[in-house]
């Protein structure tokens, strides 16, 4: 099909959300100034989600990207869960008490996250108990625990993700009585997810990352130009320390069947995930949990398969590795994508297409032809669309819109051409896949003046 630019632009536009910091008495006072996102699926339904939330007890403000494979529910139940862990995790002891002492007499409790979500952004209700439940055995515990010294950041993002990994594999041994929630809590524990999270609070900018999802820093050089900082590691088999990681963790024997075609145990591309149980259970528990639960669980190919060479479980972690920054003024904005972004442009062009744009200043590269012969009419039709564009570049109010459409659209030029636009939203969804993935975008714009 061919598209119109308005038919185009509803559907690049459907899933975008903008939160803008409030300012008390004309002072903006976080260093966060606001953040766009926006998601443009591949796979029907979409299996990336994200999530944003201002901590309400503690100080700071959480986003994070969540890109799920063998379906989506992993990455919603770490959509959900994964910030209230963090939020817990972060709380100071007496705060835990007062919430722990609310629950105990039936009053209401303190409101930890004011969540920022789009309206597609699903919640599932029916699973909601079953959630708390876990989350308040973990703040307990934490009670129980209690060293007095307050909380590393580090370390509580490091736990959280852990203790949520560990509770998803919990409740999916226990199971449940309401078939509905049993067939709910394999599905979250059976299908797998990657996570970036950052934390953002003052100067200190922490990103908590699993898997190959991104966080990128863009940064403004003093000429004006824009330049990339990553702030996390893909763990996948490019990645030789993970490779090593992996290794180390096996005995020798296994050396050559861990990583095979550049997947784990020659399946999975990130070598760090929420879920995936597959990985991470021993053969008989998979065996016994598979046997006693619901039929729909054994018409469910992936959970029937043990992976090959299976000795040594577990073989995979959600552990994730943390990243510290502290802002200065040249940084400007934060990216946080799943991997559909980055398989299809470089973060210098990141840096560069999303600076111009929150800037609105365009800085005119050469125009580079890339070993193409131009006659000069066509070197002129160049320069007339160039000048044409500059006048349209920034017809976008979100700058991961912006930034979708150039990820999409984009040709040998580095310029967004509408007939390839067009030509790759209206591909079907069983092509779709086959030319891009799920493509779910955070852009954190940083308060320079704050910093």
């Amino acid at each position: 099909f061919y598209l119109t630019p308005p038919q185009v632009n509803s559907i690049l536009k459907a899933n975008e959300y903008s939160f803008k910091v409030p300012e008390f008495d004309g002072k903006n006072v976080s260093s966060v100034l606001g953040f766009d996102s926006n998601q443009l699926p591949a796979n029907a339904p979409i299996e990336d989600r994200r999530s944003a939330a201002t901590c309400l007890q503690t100080r700071g403000m959480l986003l994070g990207v969540f890109d799920g494979h063998a379906g989506c529910a992993c990455a919603q139940a770490v959509s959900e869960r994964l910030f209230y862990y963090i939020a817990v995790s972060l709380l100071p002891h007496e705060t835990l008490l007062e919430i722990e002492n609310a629950v105990e007499s039936g009053r209401a409790l303190l409101p930890i996250l004011q969540w920022h979500k789009h309206p597609n952004d699903y919640f599932s209700k029916e699973a909601s108990k079953l959630y708390f439940n876990s989350l308040r055995t973990y703040w307990q515990e934490l009670i129980d625990l209690n060293s007095g010294e307050t909380t590393d950041v580090k370390e509580a993002l490091i736990n959280a993700f852990k203790r949520l990994d560990n509770d998803i594999s919990l409740e999916a041994q226990v199971g449940d009585p309401n078939s509905f929630l049993n067939y709910l809590v394999l599905r979250v524990a059976f299908s797998g997810a990657t996570a970036c999270v950052a934390h953002v609070d003052g100067v200190d900018l922490h990103v908590a990352n699993t898997g190959d999802s991104r966080a990128m820093l863009g940064v403004q050089e003093e000429d004006g130009s824009w330049s990339a900082v990553n702030l996390s590691y893909d763990h996948n088999a490019q990645n030789e320390h993970e490779v090593e990681r992996v290794k180390m963790e096996h005995p020798k024997s296994e050396e050559k069947s861990l990583v095979k075609q550049d997947r784990l145990l020659g399946l999975l591309m990130p070598f760090r995930a929420f879920g995936d149980v597959k990985f991470k259970w021993s053969i008989e528990l998979q065996k016994r949990v598979v046997e006693s639960g619901p039929d729909q669980l054994n018409d469910n190919e992936y959970t029937k398969f043990i992976p090959p060479n299976y000795h040594t479980p577990p073989y995979l972690t959600a552990e994730p590795e943390v990243i510290y920054h502290r802002l200065r003024p040249q940084d400007k904005f934060l990216v946080l994508a799943t991997d559909g972004l980055w398989e299809t442009m470089h973060r210098q062009d990141v840096a560069r297409i999303v600076g111009e744009y929150l800037t609105g200043v365009h800085h005119q590269q050469p125009i580079a032809v890339g070993g193409y012969k131009v006659t000069l009419g066509q070197m002129h039709g160049l320069l007339t669309e160039r000048r044409a564009r500059i006048s349209s570049v920034f017809e976008d109010q979100n700058a991961a819109t912006h930034l979708i459409r150039h990820a999409v659209g984009n040709n040998e030029f580095g310029t967004v051409d509408h007939e390839r636009l067009s030509k790759m939203l209206s591909l079907p969804e069983e092509l779709a896949r086959m030319y891009r993935d799920d493509m779910t975008i955070i852009i954190v714009q940083f308060n320079s003046h704050v910093i």
